[in-house]
């Protein structure tokens, strides 16, 4: 059980009073009215639904606020970055604390810039999982804590579906059913979607996520944390065709994934150029150009192996990694005499963040989700369980 002290408590108790003239600066408004729902009016208290979404999975505590009409009214979002990057990862007590920290604040600027009170939401959505199970349990009993104060509905919302409608955020959204290539740091996977809530696997990865297998070798070059970025950014200075490393499971059928053996085949590399002394500028250059490329050929050709499989003509991309410049480029070549359209988050919506929580919240609001009063946090769960 999570403690909030006195002081906490009262800010709970009274966060989100309104504030008069405060606007939403500068973000922009995206509706959900595109999205097919099902009928009905769901258990929000007024015409538009607005719903404040809490992400705090791992190293990032975002907070949003959404309106159907008026689309995203507020967006905030602290990263974690200069805390871990000492240790080379994240550390998950680290974490934990750095949320209780920042959460509340967060929630209140969230609700000043969106000009909305607490109690004039119709729910608070909270990622419940996958993720680090103390960093859940901050979103899941803060959230929690202000819905009961405020007399509505808390959502337990699983993060990889937040991933994967995040792309209707968008002026231009994908309509239902697409297909979806999920990669981030956790995980790596082909999803045919039909509809919300209905999700069907089709590959996912054997062992390192892309992301994972980015930071692992980004650490193998000596790149700073995180690592997914820094590499990508190295990556452009490198020459092509400088190391031959392996497409992991492209000779195999299926559109399962593995990164393990890319990246100790870096590994080797390394080892090897490193008996003839440290690694020059240019081979850490080289060898991030080959190892980002290797990802995205593969991750592009499963991608089209399950497009032809599944017939889908929408293909979205989403998740940390679906913010890497190379991976967006091969993929619209591939498709560009195709009748499949790719849709993408923009980049600050690739990463882990309160809006994509916020927006999954009111459309299961509006298909009927009643909410809990018991604090959910999963660090593990599937995309199949819901």
């Amino acid at each position: 059980m999570l403690v909030i002290s006195n002081a906490h408590a009262g800010q709970i108790l009274f966060l989100g009073a309104k504030k008069t003239g405060t606007t939403a600066g500068g973000i922009g408004k995206y509706t959900a009215q595109h999205v097919e729902l099902q009928s009905g009016s769901g258990p929000g208290r007024h015409e538009s639904l607005k719903v404040l979404g809490i992400e705090t999975s791992c190293d990032e505590t975002g907070v949003a606020v959404y309106d159907e009409r008026q689309g995203l009214m507020s967006h905030q979002l602290y990263s974690q970055i200069q805390t871990h990057s000492r240790f080379g990862g994240v550390v998950p007590e680290l974490a934990s604390r750095d949320h209780i920290r920042k959460l509340l604040p967060l929630v209140q600027l969230s609700l000043e810039e969106a000009d909305i009170a607490g109690a004039e939401l119709d729910a608070v959505a909270y990622t419940a999982g996958p993720g680090l199970i103390g960093a859940l349990l901050v979103g899941g009993t803060v959230g929690t804590g202000l819905a009961v104060a405020w007399g509505i509905p808390a959502l337990p919302m699983h993060h990889m579906e937040a991933h994967l409608l995040a792309p209707l955020l968008e002026p231009d959204p994908p309509q239902f059913p697409f297909l979806a290539l999920l990669v981030s740091g956790g995980h790596t996977m082909l999803v045919d979607v039909e509809g919300l809530g209905r999700y069907r696997v089709l590959g996912q990865t054997l062992d390192d996520a892309a992301g994972e297998a980015f930071d692992k070798t980004a650490k193998l070059l000596g790149l700073p944390y995180p690592g997914g970025p820094a590499l990508a950014e190295l990556a452009k200075a490198g020459r092509s065709g400088q190391f031959a490393l392996p497409r992991p499971m492209l000779k195999k059928p299926g559109l399962e994934f593995s990164f393990s053996g890319l990246k100790t085949a870096v590994m080797l590399e390394v080892r090897k150029l490193e008996a003839s002394g440290p690694l020059s500028a240019s081979d850490r250059a080289d060898l991030a150009n080959a190892f980002e490329e290797a990802v995205v050929d593969t991750l592009v050709a499963k991608s089209l192996r399950a497009i032809k499989q599944t017939g889908r003509d929408r293909l979205i991309v989403a998740g940390g990694v679906g913010a890497n410049t190379r991976l967006r480029q091969q993929l619209g070549a591939a498709l560009e005499k195709s009748p499949v359209s790719v849709y993408y988050p923009r980049p600050e919506f690739c990463t882990d963040n309160g809006a994509m929580v916020a927006f999954a919240g009111l459309l299961r609001l509006r298909n009927g989700a009643q909410g809990s009063l018991s604090v959910q946090a999963r660090a593990r769960w599937t995309l199949e369980e819901l």
